[in-house]
């Protein structure tokens, strides 16, 4: 049975896992806080979960799920991660992150950046476009006319397919937004991210189409 290490507990983590275990995998979760903070979510996703450091959980991954907000100084465990498909969550919001100066200026993605310190990684965005509770409830069967698609972008092929089963399996459509330099076209303002209450497949490659670059300095 497949593991996914998952390296953040909030809102889009949790999800992700309860999605994963409904199609049969196994996960093991990770925090800032530490496993001991993790048992309540763990008695409620079973026994295909386990909680664990963020080391562990990376380790234990056939591939991983980053949950957590890029930092220009990277947090995540480089060693444990080598060799893994990386699936970033994560979206540059200035709110939050604050400035970045190589995403403002055009310089880098955040997925491009996430690749720079996770150089023995092949990194994949996953679960970008999405609000975590539709994770486990908006999923259709293929060939629905309403299917929800989700972007992906990457620099490995292989990485861009594991995301598509993946998203398959949960009841998703995707659209391959490749490579990482691209995947500005779906960032926070851009059309793709504006729309992304629902957008089927067709819709969102016409989203993407129709981005336009927004260089902040």
């Amino acid at each position: 049975m497949t593991t996914i290490g998952i390296i953040g507990a909030g809102e889009i983590g949790s999800q992700v896992a309860r999605a994963a275990i409904k199609v049969g995998y196994k996960v093991v979760v990770a925090n800032s806080r530490g496993p001991e903070t993790l048992g309540a979510l763990i008695a409620e996703l079973g026994p295909s979960a386990r909680a664990a450091t963020a080391a562990a959980a990376a380790a234990a991954g056939d591939f991983v799920v980053i949950a957590v907000p890029l930092k220009l100084v990277n947090d995540m465990p480089v060693k444990e991660l080598a060799g893994k498909i990386v699936l970033d969550t994560n979206n540059y919001m200035i709110w939050r992150d604050g400035h970045f100066p190589t995403i403002d200026s055009g310089r880098q993605t955040v997925l491009e950046l996430r690749q720079e310190q996770l150089p023995t990684s092949k990194v994949v965005q996953a679960f970008t476009h999405i609000q975590a509770p539709r994770i486990t409830t908006a999923g259709l069967p293929a060939h629905d006319p309403r299917r929800l698609a989700l972007p992906t972008s990457s620099n490995y092929p292989d990485a861009v397919e594991l995301v598509t089963r993946l998203f398959d399996q949960l009841g998703f459509d995707t659209v391959n937004n490749s490579p990482l330099s691209e995947s500005w076209r779906t960032a926070p303002g851009q059309p793709a991210w504006r729309a992304l209450q629902h957008q089927t497949r067709r819709e969102l490659i016409a989203n993407i189409e129709r981005a336009q670059r927004i260089i902040l300095a």
